[in-house]
């Protein structure tokens, strides 16, 4: 190639940046792809066949490049201002059963062994070592809260009496 590669930048820099803002719109977007593309233009330039017509392949890397920016923006998620509320199709696990209220009500070294140890899925071992004390002693409160869950929330059986 006798045309040197910063001739070429010189020549059709604003050509490559009309065609990126004409893709992408202006913004950093397109500043991007031109860029990418005088980056991708520098790596190829050796090896570019004499007789190329520099302005044409220049044109067909700079769409390429604002295809691969517009791909991208399509994967990525776009910040916002404010989210929409959307309700669950599935509810709140424990909304409107007191069940969330129940575990709040639970003395603190039970609703804290239970929290790590089933919601958390740590060991007894490293539950002790977050609380303090022994993972007996963790285990044996992560048991008194269950329990303490389950008489609240166990059916109620006239016939059979209560829970013990």
């Amino acid at each position: 190639m006798t045309l040197p590669f910063e001739s070429a930048v010189d020549r059709h820099g604003a050509m490559v940046l009309r065609v990126c803002r004409a893709v992408l719109g202006p913004g950093p977007d397109a500043e991007d792809a031109w860029s990418e593309t005088f980056l991708a233009a520098l790596t190829a330039w050796p090896e570019l066949p004499a007789g190329t017509n520099v302005e044409a392949w220049l044109v067909r890397v700079a769409q390429r490049k604002a295809i691969d920016v517009t791909r991208r923006r399509a994967r990525h998620a776009l910040p916002t201002a404010d989210l929409p509320e959307q309700a669950s199709s599935h509810g709140n696990p424990g909304e409107g059963d007191g069940l969330w209220t129940a575990v709040a009500a639970l003395p603190d070294r039970q609703r804290l062994a239970l929290a790590y140890h089933y919601l958390g899925g740590l060991p007894h071992t490293e539950t002790a070592a977050l609380i303090g004390g022994s993972a007996d002693s963790v285990r044996r409160a992560a048991s008194d809260g269950l329990r303490a869950l389950r008489r609240q929330f166990a059916p109620r059986d006239p016939s059979t009496g209560d829970p013990r």
